[in-house]
């Protein structure tokens, strides 16, 4: 590439030299050329001599053009018309630098000859080939200019336009999409390493992808086989529970089974937050009775704080299972970070039904409740010392979107509500 700068500017050095030296060389060869006045005085001789007769003069050859005037100033014979452009009387002639001679018959004044001055003639002839040479020095540069411009567009231009999109595609993380290499373009010896860099970047992303992939199965695995040994103490404790009279020891049992209750519940998070990362919570909608809603919320009202309204009569197109999981949390965060009474209403709402679920505590601030549906993120109130994932509203939320429906957060004055809307069919 920088053969080809180098190769275009001796070039261009070259084309000036070459101008400047012919312009010189013509410029210098414009030379004066001396008036022969005795042989213009033989030409005014013969003008004289065939005054009435312009046809034998029009026969003659003259080795410098003339004009012939009357007594009048009218034009009576002349060899050129370009050479005499612009003279239309002897005085025209005389400003413009031409040779004027009188013709005489003895005393009596027959008219003026006018000769082209040669030297003004030379000087002219010579202005126009320096214009003409000038023109085609013009040409030559422009020709070049363009080629130049057209070159440098084409591999100095282009190639950085290329190479800004193939910027712009990685910092956006598309890496299928290989930078064309060309060696020709002052970028050439990059555009083979910028490649190789996508190609490392790409495969870096997807090694990356892959360990990610692992963990969240790993992350899945476990829940899932934590799961069954918690069902089992569960099972015992509710068996010691029955069995045991001691207080003390029933109470300890009780505790016990409070706190698989909530291993049970981190570990259903936590396998289906893994199992929304990796694609596979799945919702099988259907349709199903509004009256399933109370049925839902006595499932999960175990202390009994829940106060319901009546659910309208409707159709509605949920999953009961993934609605039961969602109405769950809700419920469960309310025991756990308000610990009031719950109020749960019923409305219409365009292609929805309206269901709100609020308690008493001491909610959350406005500025965190955007945040709240996010992955792992935890309030600031009343979490401390409180066991929990940040996790139940993020699945809620995204069960709730693969339903058509929608969950929405709202903070009060004197407590926390949760509005979800649930698609009718």
């Amino acid at each position: 590439m920088m053969k080809s700068f180098k190769a275009f500017f001796i070039y261009l050095s070259l084309v000036i030299i070459l101008a400047f030296s012919l312009l010189f060389m013509v410029a210098g060869s414009s030379r004066y050329t001396e008036v022969d006045s005795i042989k213009l005085n033989g030409m005014v001789q013969t003008v004289k001599e065939n005054w009435g007769n312009p046809d034998a003069l029009q026969d003659m050859k003259y080795d410098v053009d003339m004009l012939v005037f009357d007594k009048d100033d009218e034009k009576l014979f002349k060899t050129s018309d370009i050479a005499f452009d612009g003279i239309d009387v002897p005085l025209d002639a005389v400003k413009e630098g031409y040779i004027t001679m009188p013709v005489n018959d003895k005393d009596k004044y027959l008219g003026t000859v006018v000769f082209a001055n040669p030297s003004k003639a030379s000087y002219q002839k010579t202005i126009r080939r320096l214009f003409l040479i000038a023109l085609a020095i013009a040409g030559v540069l422009l020709i070049s200019y363009i080629g130049f411009i057209y070159y440098i567009n084409r591999n100095v231009i282009k190639p950085f336009n290329r190479m800004k999109e193939f910027a712009t595609l990685v910092a956006q993380g598309r890496l299928d999409e290989p930078l064309i290499m060309d060696k020709n373009n002052v970028f050439g010896a990059f555009t083979e390493s910028f490649d190789i860099m996508r190609e490392e970047l790409k495969a870096s992303k997807q090694r990356e992808i892959a360990l990610k992939m692992k963990e969240k199965e790993l992350v899945a695995s476990l829940s899932h086989d934590l799961k069954t040994p918690v069902t089992g103490i569960r099972a015992i404790c509710g068996v010691l529970s029955v069995k045991v009279q001691d207080e003390y020891v029933k109470a300890k049992i009780d505790n016990i089974e409070q706190k698989t209750h909530e291993i049970s519940t981190l570990l259903n998070d936590l396998l289906a937050s893994a199992l929304d990362d990796l694609g596979e919570m799945n919702v099988n909608v259907s349709e199903e009775e509004a009256a399933i809603l109370n049925a839902i919320v006595k499932e999960h009202d175990i202390y009994g704080k829940v106060n319901a309204d009546e659910v309208p009569d409707c159709i509605l197109k949920i999953d009961k299972n993934r609605m039961s999981q969602v109405i769950g949390n809700i419920i469960n965060n309310s025991y756990k970070y308000a610990d009031t009474k719950i109020e749960i209403t019923y409305k219409f709402n365009g292609k929805h039904l309206e269901m709100r679920i609020r308690d008493y505590g001491d909610g959350v601030d406005s500025e965190e409740v955007d945040f709240l549906a996010n992955k792992f993120y935890r309030g600031k109130k009343n979490t401390a010392g409180k066991e929990g994932s940040g996790l139940g509203l993020y699945i809620s939320t995204e069960l709730m979107k693969k339903m058509q429906g929608q969950l929405i957060c709202i903070s009060n004055k004197d407590g926390f509500e949760v509005m979800l809307l649930i698609p009718l069919a």
